[in-house]
């Protein structure tokens, strides 16, 4: 049964077998990004990781696109001067808000993906691209720079050589170049995308630990910025904790019962 839990219009979300369906809902517009979509979508996420309803989240775009970047009306009034990015910067979380959500998040690409829409398929935790999707970084051809932490995410997605291809030139690459070099996991038929998406969304919430997913989640993105020693001896320590846990427990009795397992959801 799919419950709504909250509907928006510029964002909409739906839950279902544990997993939420975020979509982007600016078709019109190809869902380009406003401040208003922004608070709606991260206030979303932060239900999300309150929810025990909510194992997985998947994030899609309304229409042919994902999202075309930021709206360009409000980068002209950023331009002509009737608007200063720094009068709502400090009311705003940063755009890798995402990556400290405890639940995988994974971008269902659906069509075009540019600029601050591309930042923000570059913070979900996976990304499937229907086949012919065009991406784009497009900040050198706006007179922009690197914006949002994507000089530091990128490079360690697709190597610095590759990621400066894709920052200098602002190129257009279609979703299978962007699978080749890495920057996306699987493309799909775009008919098929959606459902296939959520068909291995599914499947984590169904199969995966809760716990084990956000402790994951939380080493990679914490392993970025440290040592492997350091690394290591965190990875060891975790593991210990996890043998007296109870979802190892049910993690080996599930298996050895031949049954799907029965983990602690996470959440209030």
């Amino acid at each position: 049964m799919t419950e709504v839990m909250q509907g928006s219009e510029v964002v909409q979300m739906t839950v279902e077998d544990g997993v939420a369906l975020l979509r982007l809902n600016r078709p019109d517009r190809l869902n380009a990004w406003t401040l208003e979509m922004e608070q709606v979508y991260f206030g979303m996420l932060d239900e999300c990781a309150s929810s025990a309803e909510v194992r997985v989240v998947v994030v899609t775009g309304a229409g042919r696109g994902f999202c075309a970047g930021a709206d360009l009306q409000d980068l002209q009034a950023l331009g002509d001067g009737t608007a200063d990015a720094s009068d709502h910067a400090h009311e705003r979380r940063p755009q890798t808000f995402p990556l400290s959500t405890p639940k995988p998040i994974i971008a269902a690409i659906n069509g075009a993906c540019a600029g601050l829409g591309l930042v923000q398929a570059l913070m979900c935790d996976v990304r499937f691209a229907a086949a012919g999707a065009k991406i784009t970084t497009a900040f050198a051809r706006r007179g922009l720079v690197a914006e949002h932490g994507s000089s530091w995410l990128l490079p360690r997605l697709v190597g610095p050589a590759r990621a400066l291809d894709l920052l200098l030139s602002g190129r257009v690459v279609l979703a299978e170049e962007a699978y080749s070099m890495g920057l996306v996991n699987r493309v799909i038929e775009p008919d098929r995308l959606l459902e296939e998406t959520l068909a291995y969304a599914r499947d984590l919430a169904s199969c995966c630990s809760p716990t084990s997913m956000a402790t994951i989640k939380r080493q990679v993105y914490g392993d970025l910025q440290r040592g492997l020693p350091e690394a290591l001896e965190q990875a060891d320590r975790l593991m210990l904790d996890s043998f007296t846990a109870p979802d190892f427990v049910e993690g080996v009795t599930s298996f050895l019962e031949r049954r799907d397992p029965r983990f602690a959801a996470i959440g209030s």
